[in-house]
């Protein structure tokens, strides 16, 4: 009898480095740094009305304008992660926000500059939201980290990114109000939190050559056909422009609308609700893990029953001018945010394989930050019907979206 031979053309696994279970810790400092530009300038926009004298509709243009440069940003960077991979990617957003934040730093001399730098804010914000995530998950499996669930590898780049969320604002926010050169001060937190996160994350290794199958090539320009297109569709896509429709009229429109008597604390104020926001969204992810393990669409039906409990108590607080009511419907709409994003990135991750991972995230964030148009959308609807009663019609719309994603599920 003789012995078998060895196959030797079979291709090699690409060889992996050394087992961390901090990676994804280190990269997720990176997220929060997006997180913290993407927010920071949120605070600041009743400071640039008194202090800079831009009207309304200027200041609405600036926080729209963000989108503008975060959807290609987003859909960009899905496919470029995938094919020149995560941890590249993620280092050329990351400069790219630093290049935006001295941007904005220099406003207060040129104003116009102040354009370009939430443009580039927007495309920074989302190449890093695309690839980050999909790194941070990766790198959460084994033999980088210490392998969780799924779902939870999933939910950790949305934590992180709600840290910033929440952490950005408010200091801005105080920096504005009691330091002198707010509208330059108020900037270089981020800076420095950046520069830091990217010491930190220097030497975490790159995820998508470990994760592809042995021997299959690079992902090309073109994806590939997605094999659970509709499951996506019915089960993620209605919430999706939830996830930050919520948070942004919770700390961009309704401050405005209830601190007439405020005085000398509005900036305060708005930096307030901007960290409790999404400081509840970070609150109740112990919440969304039991819900999941209850029920697959749970956690995606909460979400969306306390956004349309949210909008309604702010409808109340706008009517009643009660900034004190209305810090509590942004409890509810970061509430419902942190539910939304957390069953989304879980669900996205559960349906997608690994090698187009990025691809699926990317179309996932950009609808989500369609939401981010919502408080725009609030300030020409209030030209025809009162504050209240356009956030009571955006109430109906998230109970609307809830029906339509029960409808979805019982099909699917």
């Amino acid at each position: 009898m003789t012995t078998p031979s060895l196959r030797t053309d079979a291709p090699a696994a690409p060889a992996l480095p050394a087992a961390g279970p901090r990676h994804w810790l280190r990269a997720g400092w990176l997220m929060t740094a997006s997180g913290w530009s993407a927010n920071q300038f949120s605070a600041l926009l009743g400071a640039y009305r008194s202090d800079l004298g831009l009207t309304d509709a200027t200041t609405t243009g600036l926080f729209a304008v963000y989108v503008l440069g975060l959807i290609p940003g987003l859909l960009l960077a899905g496919p470029a992660a995938d094919r020149r991979g995560r941890r590249p990617v993620t280092f050329a957003a990351l400069a790219v926000s630093l290049l935006a934040t001295c941007l904005l730093m220099a406003g207060p001399s040129a104003a116009w500059l102040l354009w370009p730098g939430r443009f580039l804010t927007g495309i920074g914000a989302g190449t890093l939201l695309t690839a980050g995530s999909v790194w941070i998950k990766e790198l959460s499996a084994a033999p980088y980290g210490t392998a969780p669930s799924p779902g939870a590898a999933a939910r950790r780049s949305g934590l992180f990114l709600s840290a910033g969320f929440a952490s950005g604002g408010l200091a801005a926010a105080c920096i504005a109000e009691w330091a002198p050169h707010p509208m330059v001060l108020a900037y270089l937190p981020h800076l420095v939190l950046a520069t830091l996160a990217a010491l930190s994350a220097a030497r975490t290794p790159e995820t998508a050559a470990a994760h592809r199958p042995a021997g299959t090539p690079a992902p090309s320009a073109e994806p590939a056909p997605d094999p659970s297109p509709a499951a996506f569709r019915r089960l993620v896509a209605p919430m999706a422009p939830w996830v930050f429709a919520a948070p942004t009229i919770a700390f961009a429109t309704l401050p405005g609308l209830v601190d007439a008597h405020l005085d000398g604390w509005r900036t305060v104020y708005a930096g307030l609700a901007t960290a409790v926001t999404p400081g509840t969204g970070i609150l109740v992810a112990p919440l969304a893990r039991r819900l999941a393990a209850r029920h697959r669409m749970a956690t995606a039906f909460c979400g969306l029953a306390a956004i349309a409990a949210g909008l309604l108590l702010g409808a109340l607080a706008v009517a009643r001018t009660d900034p004190a009511l209305a810090l509590l419907a942004a409890v509810l709409l970061g509430g419902g945010y942190g539910l939304c994003v957390a069953y989304g990135l879980t669900e996205v991750a559960a349906l997608t394989p690994p090698h187009r991972l990025a691809r699926r995230t990317a179309r996932f964030w950009a609808l989500c930050y369609l939401g981010f148009c919502a408080p725009y959308l609030v300030t020409l609807l209030t030209g025809a019907w009162s504050p209240s009663a356009v956030l009571t019609g955006g109430a109906v719309l998230a109970l609307l979206t809830l029906a339509a994603l029960v409808r979805n599920a019982a099909r699917t």
